[in-house]
């Protein structure tokens, strides 16, 4: 199994720690996501010293607003997704919930940039969409989607879920599926086809239930994949082998 979306840079303890505790629960990958310049740089450095790391690289939507110069640093952005352990350009997208109307454009601005880069270096695209879900898809449409695109954290409902399938994006499925309050999350993955399933934690956020309020982390991962196998009533052993090959799928090989 593998997790498709951590921050182990801000998860508090040594990442080596944490990948082992993942290594020994038998989630063997992870791709560690990059939100700015300096956590971009960190996590290809993390991948360049871990075969079982590779790294997303990206400005944060809510970050580019605030910028002082968005294209100097989407430069970066750019030199660091050329590197072999960058399988990703992400986490890229629209906010709509921590950033107002005057910082949409800017962000739109910035999504649209990320959108290029993975295409000229054939990057899986990673997508933070939060209260945005119409205009995500109205970019990328504009725009033209990249070969690989995966819905970070999926936040959407039954029909979102769908429209995204048709498009052939894949959806990564984080902690909140086994809230308790997450009816319609739990109703979008039960209709996701496990050929498009991904699961990942967003560690050290969104820790599953029954370990919420604790700091999350990939080795938690399995309750995550339970909780999938439960909804799309598919053998736990089928799931598995799913999403691992979808990972291969959008990542290519970890090692080196």
């Amino acid at each position: 199994m593998l997790d498709s979306h951590t921050h182990l840079d801000i998860v508090g303890t040594d990442p080596s720690g944490q990948i082992a505790a993942a290594e020994a629960v038998g989630v063997d990958r992870v791709v560690q996501v990059g939100v700015d310049v300096a956590s971009s740089h960190w996590s290809v450095h993390l991948a360049e010293q871990h075969p079982g790391v590779l790294a997303a690289v990206a400005l944060h939507p809510n970050d580019a607003p605030r910028l002082p110069d968005l294209d100097e640093a989407l430069r970066e952005i750019e030199t660091l997704a050329a590197h072999p352990r960058a399988r990703a350009v992400g986490e890229t997208g629209l906010d709509y919930y921590r950033t107002g109307d005057d910082g949409r454009a800017r962000q739109e601005q910035s999504f649209r940039a990320h959108i290029a880069i993975a295409k000229r270096y054939n990057r899986t695209l990673m997508i933070h969409d939060r209260d945005a879900h119409a205009d995500v898809l109205r970019v990328l449409d504009e725009e033209g989607a990249p070969e690989r695109v995966m819905m970070h954290c999926f936040s959407g409902d039954r029909e979102f879920a769908l429209d995204c399938v048709k498009r052939g994006y894949f959806l990564s499925f984080a902690g909140t599926v086994t809230f308790e309050n997450a009816r319609e999350l739990r109703e979008a993955a039960a209709v996701t086809p496990l050929e498009s399933m991904l699961v990942e934690t967003d560690a050290p956020f969104l820790t599953p239930t029954p370990y919420r309020g604790r700091p999350n982390g990939p080795y938690l991962i399995p309750l995550t994949v339970r909780a999938l196998a439960d909804l799309t009533g598919a053998d736990l052993a089928e799931v598995c082998g799913a999403i691992s090959a979808n990972g291969e799928k959008m990542f290519g090989p970890w090692s080196p």
